[in-house]
């Protein structure tokens, strides 16, 4: 018996030994073809059962079924613009148009189309998937930072198989966004201030991100300032830091400057995003902090919840802000903290709560590290597994049309 052990021990050793010398980066492209493939599966299963929708003829394939919900505003964007006139309704409220959608990504496809003559169907999937490798390679870098590089590998292989990684091969915004954010956060923690104000500039004109990120390197430069007995902080590298700041602040109100010189209303992108809102709680005037009080009251309506609504809002905040001082995500380091707890403020503040809000929880994707963190074989299948099912519950709820459908992405 010890004899056959030892066998099986010697001829898998060249395997284990040629792994050992694989590069780093074959092995997440090996993570990301394996995961972009079981999603390709899945959405082509849901297109063969997608009806005749707005979007769509019945059965669409597979770069039609990724043009559905809020593609269509990219696409705008993309061979259009933006209006110099805002839309309004019948009661005089501004209406739903390209304003709420930031530049970044329909310009990006645009200048490819007009590079290859090719249509934006093709081109805006081509895009969004090649972001999500660079995204996945680029994470994988972020957490080598942090954690030993197995780790490092399973939270990539969770980033890739999550339940809202269908979104990463559909004509959205948010694989870009995600190469951008690890790379600003790998910046910020390699600490090399002058290279992330290009990365801020256009991550904040991609996704909504400037005033969060804002806040991670105020963080970030107290945090250095508290350590520097034992970590010094070099008054030139305080001045960058401080400088960067300020930028990624002024970058997160730039869009909605740029829409007020070109459209003649200083509330312009405001009221646009607010128009979304409309068919939950009507129209309503934007208050930092208030929506999610506001979304609270309106789905405990909608679920029966009566008064459990509130307390189960706060309750969600509150374990949110108890898993930053957990263990696993303490061992991401505290600029990767500052970061999660940032985003997730700036989505309390400004945010109404419905379907898209899992969507807007991807720039979350570094609480990853913490998940991958446990070294159970069954713990980690069971997560992918779950990852798995998660991306079927999604497509099924958000993306994939049945009949009216009030669930958008």
């Amino acid at each position: 018996m010890r004899t056959g052990s030892a066998g099986v021990a010697h001829r898998l050793t060249p395997v284990v030994v040629r792994y050992r010398l694989t590069p780093w980066w074959v092995r997440v492209v090996a993570v990301w073809l394996a995961s972009r493939a079981v999603t390709t599966i899945l959405m082509q299963l849901f297109a063969g059962w997608q009806e005749k929708n707005p979007w769509t003829d019945a059965h669409p394939g597979y770069l039609a079924f990724s043009q559905l919900w809020d593609s269509v505003w990219y696409h705008i964007v993309a061979v259009s613009g933006y209006p110099s006139v805002l839309p309004h309704g019948a009661g005089g409220h501004v209406t739903e148009n390209a304003w709420a959608f930031l530049p970044g990504y329909p310009v990006f496809v645009r200048a490819v189309m007009v590079a290859t003559g090719l249509p934006w169907e093709p081109v805006s999937v081509f895009v969004s998937v090649a972001f999500s490798l660079a995204a996945a390679l680029m994470t994988y870098r972020l957490f080598r930072l942090v954690l030993p590089a197995e780790t490092t590998l399973f939270a990539v292989v969770l980033f890739c198989f999550a339940p809202l990684s269908p979104i990463f091969q559909v004509s959205y915004a948010e694989s870009m966004h995600a190469f951008l954010l690890a790379l600003a956060l790998y910046l910020l923690l390699r600490r090399r201030y002058g290279l992330l104000f290009p990365v801020v500039a256009v991550m904040a004109l991609t996704r909504p991100s400037g005033l969060a990120f804002a806040l991670a390197v105020g963080l970030h430069i107290v945090h250095r300032w508290f350590t520097r007995a034992r970590d010094p902080f070099p008054l030139a590298d305080g001045i960058l830091a401080a400088g960067l700041a300020l930028f990624s602040l002024a970058m997160g109100f730039a869009w909605p400057i740029v829409a007020w010189v070109v459209t003649g209303s200083a509330s312009a992108y405001t009221d646009t995003e607010l128009a979304w809102r409309v068919p939950y709680i009507g129209y309503t005037e934007l208050m930092p902090f208030a929506p999610w009080i506001q979304g609270a009251r309106f789905w405990g309506a909608q679920w029966n919840l009566g008064a459990v609504a509130l307390p189960l809002l706060f309750l969600l905040v509150g374990l949110f802000g108890v898993a930053l001082f957990t263990r696993p995500v303490r061992r991401l380091g505290a600029d990767l903290r500052f970061w999660l707890a940032s985003y997730a403020l700036y989505l309390l503040a400004v945010f109404f709560p419905q379907s898209s809000t899992f969507r807007l929880l991807v720039p979350l994707f570094p609480m990853l590290g913490a998940v991958a963190q446990p070294k159970s074989r069954v713990y980690r299948v069971a997560v992918v597994v779950l990852c798995i099912a998660g991306q079927f519950g999604w497509l099924y709820v958000c993306w994939w049309v049945n009949g009216y459908d009030w669930t958008p992405p």
